[in-house]
């Protein structure tokens, strides 16, 4: 293709819509996310006035949302204990302790990889997982002296369970078999709220 004088050239274009991209990525996957989440408040019972509060939506638009979910799937499933096996239970976890780290610690090396997080620039995956966690294993040997020790208690805690592997949930522990579990994203944010909550001990 034959450049013209003054016009963008392909490549200039590329750059330039790359971050408008990534940005519009990040909210549908938000959007999805968010859908996913009102699944699973309305698994727990919780009217649609009080999931639109929450959610800052307006009534109507949640009733529009749980009207497909009664023709859709099963509404999820989902314990809150804190200790599960599963892997993005887990990585759920793991992303909280980060965040905490990088926001106490200065320079940290996981730090990147947070804020890449954050904007929908990585997702989880089993290499990535592995490298958040030397990240983090490199910030908690340097940092020990400035972290809590809590910081590296969660850590090993949650490390050990990744390289167990996931477990079966033992009988009586599933909090409505009948129900599909939660997709992995909601379990991540479930999870990655939760521990934030007990590292801060707000919970």
């Amino acid at each position: 293709m034959r450049h013209e004088p003054g016009a963008l050239t392909e490549e200039q274009a590329t750059r330039m819509l790359a971050g408008m991209n990534e940005v519009i990525r990040a909210g549908e996957e938000m959007r999805r996310l968010r859908t996913e989440m009102i699944k699973l408040f309305a698994g727990f019972g919780w009217t649609q006035d009080k999931i639109a509060r929450i959610t800052e939506m307006s009534q109507p638009a949640v009733s529009k949302q749980m009207t497909r979910f009664a023709a859709d799937d099963p509404l999820p499933r989902m314990g809150l204990a804190l200790e599960q096996p599963d892997a993005a239970w887990l990585q759920g976890r793991l992303w909280a302790l980060a965040e905490e780290v990088a926001e106490a610690l200065d320079a940290a090396r996981c730090a990147r990889f947070v804020g890449a997080l954050a904007r929908g620039r990585k997702h989880f995956t089993p290499e990535s997982t592995d490298e958040l966690r030397r990240l983090l294993e490199a910030d908690l040997r340097l940092g020990a002296a400035e972290l809590p020790a809590t910081f590296r208690a969660a850590y090993d805690e949650i490390s050990r369970a990744l390289d167990t592997g996931p477990k079966p949930a033992a009988a009586g522990s599933d909090p409505d078999p009948a129900r599909a579990p939660a997709p992995a994203s909601v379990s991540r944010t479930v999870a990655r709220q939760l521990q934030r909550d007990r590292l801060r001990g707000d919970s």
